[in-house]
């Protein structure tokens, strides 16, 4: 009886770390392709024309590692409340908002298409409040998770628009 416990109990713990790692391998996939995607992003954002208020490129790099553990943990506290009745259509948000994180580099950075760029991040930041706010109906740790990447993302829009502005 005890052993049978230690089991189900060492099989779900290991099915959960397991899911962890993949929501993590699932958002650092994401920024590799990002990465290959624009290779040479911080020649190209320095020699931009940019606002006064525009972080220094060396700064994007830690602040999107932290940004997407976050956004891989709250994926992975949302996934372990299988009972919840809304965890199906917030990691279903979850994923359009991954995707649409996939697409704005290499529009920004590879195309160097900024108006597009700022239309894409427009519905990355729709998408982000959306997962955040079905998010907050599942586990609120996993919505408070995703609020300093709504923030960034909402900084970055303000920054592409920027860009956009001074650059065509």
């Amino acid at each position: 009886m005890v052993s049978e416990v230690v089991d189900r109990v060492t099989a779900h713990g290991g099915r959960a770390w397991a899911a962890l790692i993949g929501f993590l391998l699932a958002v650092y996939a994401v920024a590799a392709v990002g990465a290959l995607a624009s290779a040479d992003a911080a020649s190209v954002y320095t020699s931009l024309d940019l606002p006064a208020w525009a972080p220094p490129a060396w700064l994007f790099g830690p602040v999107w590692t932290v940004l997407y553990a976050t956004i891989g943990v709250a994926a992975w506290y949302v996934w372990r409340r299988q009972a919840a009745p809304n965890r199906k259509p917030a990691m279903a948000w979850w994923v359009v908002q991954l995707a649409l994180n996939l697409g704005w580099t290499p529009l920004f950075f590879g195309l160097g298409a900024y108006g597009a760029a700022l239309i894409e991040i427009l519905l990355l930041v729709v998408a982000t409040g959306v997962t955040i706010l079905l998010f907050s109906r599942v586990s609120k740790a996993a919505a408070l998770l995703l609020v300093p990447y709504l923030g960034w993302v909402c900084f970055a829009t303000a920054l592409n628009a920027a860009i956009w502005a001074a650059n065509g």
